[in-house]
């Protein structure tokens, strides 16, 4: 724990912090244009397409934020960030029928894996 309060305290370690909070306030921020723009037009898509990209780092963030926040023994700072966590998920998980790029890419990306990591077929070498 004293690493962390120690990198916490660094100015590698403030930047990195700041650079993730500015990364879950512009997620944040994308689901509130999400939120309020008209269902099926092209601003809402691209909303929920960024909110839906940056919504697990976010949440990975803010698991980083929360932790520094408990070693430094600041409880308030533990329970808005978990507050901020826990709302990120949900409104994750609420819209799932919403229009963005990932939608119908897991089945694509995952074939796409198992492709590249299948053992590939070898040829024998040509007699001759």
């Amino acid at each position: 724990m004293a690493s962390v309060a120690m990198f916490a305290g660094s100015m590698a370690g403030q930047v990195l912090l700041s650079l993730g909070q500015t990364m879950v306030v512009v997620c944040l921020c994308f689901d509130m244009v999400r939120a309020l723009s008209v269902p099926r037009s092209h601003r809402r898509y691209v909303a929920s397409t960024v909110f839906r990209t940056l919504a697990v780092p976010s949440v990975l963030v803010m698991g980083v934020s929360v932790l520094v926040d408990a070693v430094f023994w600041s409880w308030m700072d533990v329970a808005m960030g978990v507050f901020v966590m826990v709302m990120i998920v949900f409104r994750l998980h609420h819209d799932k029928d919403e229009d963005n790029w990932w939608k119908g890419k897991g089945k694509k990306l995952a074939g796409w894996a198992r492709k590249q990591l299948s053992p590939g077929r070898s040829l024998a070498p040509a007699m001759g």
